[in-house]
């Protein structure tokens, strides 16, 4: 008997035949392959999905699967979201949310001294009091602003545009007047109620203990700092500046090192800044600090300048340019204008910059707190920003000499002993017509006679060297393939390249020569139109005249390769580095090594020969009468060189001694000033009469955790005295020599 089948309880789709109750089940009798199927084929086809439900059989197991395996998938999804944000990015999270309620203000560092080789100081910081306004208090009580600026003396509009600088951060106060006057600060103190947003805080300025004697009132840069054009100055950050100091950690409010060793060891001199941080609520207003990193002072930068030195240096170029401008010129009737100059003490054996001036001079103080745009344009008008002594370019004259005859005497070209009759008027052979360039002139040394090597420097005689001149254009013609003498003696001197001394702004000369000219005539046709080479040009060579311009800085380093002998080291204004606190060297600053010269006994000691005698009986004795020679032994070499237009010439000396072991080099040169024995000579005379008294120590005094530096400088003895100068100053005609192929003319060019 057959009985109903049951549907399964969960695959309602399939039915199972119920079994007759004690019957034993036997096989079916039929064919296995008419037997019905019992489990239906799992394959779906398009008609079932597209069924209505009614026809076909239900399937609930399936839908659960799916929709179980959806839900088990974005739980997953949803594990791995919080996982990440809770764990993986938690902190980076964090950082956000605080970063909504912490802000970072920088804190300037102290700076760094500046201390001279006696450890004293050059450069310091003073704490002034600084009143400052909250941006936030003045957006809230806008009447703020006409207080603070009646309290400043300003006007409200300067204190607006104080408000709005976007130098500064909009979470700290604004500066509206730096170095406030006690009784303004004691004030604001007393009524502090009545100006919502404004205080006091404490900044760190330069300060420059160390001035020059102020012995003019009436000169622009009196009184002036000592060595400011070596010190420098520093000014706010400008964005460029920023941009080339990315990752450095400055800011928009910086202040950084603009000129000389304040921008040369900026690095050094700047110290690591503190922070501030500060929580602000959701307008951005201050409501407390939580941490603060106190910042660290800048290192000490130990220079190798020596104040008295560098004292009496500049206060006798300043006097000496200043006199000249009151005198009058004997030769010429003119009074010189002495437009600027530059003096420099070098140590011979180490290359040490022992003093360093240039003339005009401008006050430090005047960038203190910003320079205003009157004091500025002054400066810039008067252009007393230069460093000439390292900038300006001049003419050499007769100080080229040492160049021409150490060529002569390593070339063979002429004997120290071989004489060469001066008749007063050198007329180069072949020459002929009617124009200027076939006949050169003596200046001082007019018709001397037979003169060698020695004599011809002792009386700078031009006649020897216009010979040396013309010797050198018939023996090496200046066709670009053989060698020059006289230019290649002067590059192995450094003259013409940058000497590599450690301050910014260093200008390279130049050493006339056809290839020079070339050069500038190929990148400018119109500033330098000749690109030729005559024989008068390198007559004018062989005495620093011509296309040959070079630094004051060139011609000192040249004179201190010849004092030492033949080494050539680049000058260096800075001695050390030095850890404020604990002393530790940071940095020593040894000497460099950047060339030699070929200087046997032989070239040598004709050419000291010589350059003695300029002082003891020469071009320069004069200047140096009364100075003790006997004790203290000089050699030197006078220049003037010649200015078109018949102006003034410029005015050069150059000595170094004691002798036999030079232990200075001192150099002076004066645009439009005069003679160099009346103008420049002076200026050096006056800088061996304090080393005379005050010799300088061999090594610089680090300072160090018991040796602090010191505004008080250590004493020093008086010099020796000025000599006897004169304020009449020489000069001759102007111009000088053209090619020897132009018609003859006579053409006179200052000598010694």
């Amino acid at each position: 008997m057959t009985r109903h089948s049951l549907r399964h309880p969960i695959r309602g789709d399939r039915r199972y035949a119920t079994p007759a109750t004690g019957r034993s089940r036997k096989p079916a009798s039929r064919n296995r392959s008419r037997r019905p199927r019992i489990r239906p084929r799992k394959s779906v086809n398009v008609a079932a999905l597209v069924a209505s439900p009614e026809d076909q059989p239900s399937r609930p197991q399936l839908r659960l699967q799916i929709v179980g395996m959806i839900v088990l998938v974005l739980f997953a999804v949803l594990v791995l979201r919080l996982w990440s944000l809770q764990v993986i990015d938690a902190r980076t999270y964090a950082a956000a949310v605080n970063a909504n309620q912490i802000r970072l203000v920088n804190v300037p560092a102290p700076r760094g001294l500046i201390v001279d080789r006696n450890n004293t100081v050059l450069v310091g910081n003073v704490v002034q009091q600084q009143i400052v306004l909250s941006r936030a208090e003045a957006a809230a009580h806008p009447d703020v602003i006409a207080q603070v600026a009646a309290l400043v003396g300003q006007t409200p509009a300067e204190v607006t545009a104080a408000v709005k600088n976007p130098r500064f951060s909009p979470y700290e106060p604004v500066p509206v007047l730096t170095n406030a006057p006690p009784a303004t600060v004691q004030y604001l103190e007393e009524h502090l109620a009545q100006y919502p947003g404004v205080s006091v805080q404490e900044v760190t300025q330069r300060t420059y203990p160390a001035y020059s004697p102020c012995t003019v009132p009436s000169d622009p840069g009196c009184p002036g700092t000592t060595a400011p054009h070596v010190l420098g100055y520093v000014g706010d950050i400008t964005g460029s500046e920023l941009a080339a100091h990315s990752g450095q950690n400055y800011t928009e409010s910086s202040q950084i090192g603009k000129s000389g060793i304040e921008s040369q060891y900026e690095q050094y001199l700047r110290g690591v800044d503190g922070s501030q941080a500060l929580e602000v609520d959701a307008q951005g207003t201050v409501i407390g600090t939580l941490r603060n990193t106190k910042p660290v002072q800048g290192d000490t930068v130990v220079l190798n300048l020596d104040l008295g030195l560098q004292t009496a240096l500049q206060t006798a170029l300043q006097n000496t340019i200043l006199a000249l401008r009151k005198s009058t010129d004997s030769r010429s009737g003119q009074t010189p204008p002495a437009l600027n100059g530059a003096a420099v003490v070098l140590d011979p054996q180490n290359g040490q910059v022992l003093a360093m001036t240039s003339y005009p001079t401008f006050n430090l103080t005047q960038w203190v707190g910003g320079i205003t745009q009157a004091d500025l344009n002054a400066i810039v008008a008067d252009g007393a920003e230069n460093n000439y002594a390292i900038s300006g370019e001049y003419n050499p004259g007769s100080t080229f000499k040492l160049i021409t005859a150490t060529a002569a005497l390593q070339s063979g070209i002429i004997s120290p002993t071989q004489e060469v009759k001066d008749t007063g008027v050198f007329t180069v052979p072949g020459c002929s017509g009617s124009g200027a360039g076939c006949s050169f002139h003596d200046d001082e040394a007019s018709d001397a006679g037979y003169v060698n090597l020695p004599e011809a420097l002792t009386k700078s005689d031009d006649y020897y060297f216009y010979n040396l001149g013309y010797l050198f254009d018939v023996q090496y013609p200046p066709n670009g393939t053989g060698p020059q003498p006289i230019e290649d003696t002067a590059a192995a001197y450094g003259e013409g390249e940058l000497t590599g001394i450690d301050l910014p702004g260093e200008a390279a000369g130049r050493v006339d020569s056809l290839a020079v000219r070339q050069k500038l005539h190929a990148e400018d046709p119109t500033a330098y139109p000749n690109d030729t080479w005559y024989v008068g040009d390198n007559i004018e060579l062989a005495f620093g005249q011509g296309g040959t311009i070079l630094t004051p800085i060139e011609q000192a380093n040249a004179y201190a390769t010849f004092a030492n002998g033949g080494t050539r080291y680049a000058p260096q204004v800075a001695s050390a580095v030095v850890d404020p606190t604990t002393g530790a060297v940071v940095k020593k600053i040894t000497p460099v090594v950047t060339g030699h010269v070929n200087l046997p006994p032989s070239i040598r000691d004709p050419i000291l020969q010589g350059l003695q005698g300029v002082i003891t009986n020469g071009t320069a004795a004069s200047a140096f009468q009364g100075f003790p020679l006997n004790t203290f032994p000089l050699a030197g070499k006078t220049g003037t060189s010649s200015n078109a237009g018949n102006l003034e010439p410029t005015s050069w000396f150059v000595a170094f001694g004691p002798l036999p072991n030079p232990q200075y080099v001192v150099l002076a040169v004066i645009d439009q000033g005069g003679y160099g024995a009346t103008a420049a000579a002076p200026v050096v005379r006056d800088a061996f009469d304090y080393l005379v008294n005050n010799p300088i120590s061999a090594a610089a005094a680090l300072p160090s955790a018991t040796s602090q530096p010191s505004n008080t400088p250590p004493t020093t003895a008086p010099p020796l005295g000025s000599p006897p100068t004169s304020t009449t100053s020489t000069t001759t005609s102007a111009g000088g020599a053209k090619p020897a192929t132009t018609p003859t003319t006579t053409t006179t060019l200052p000598g010694g």
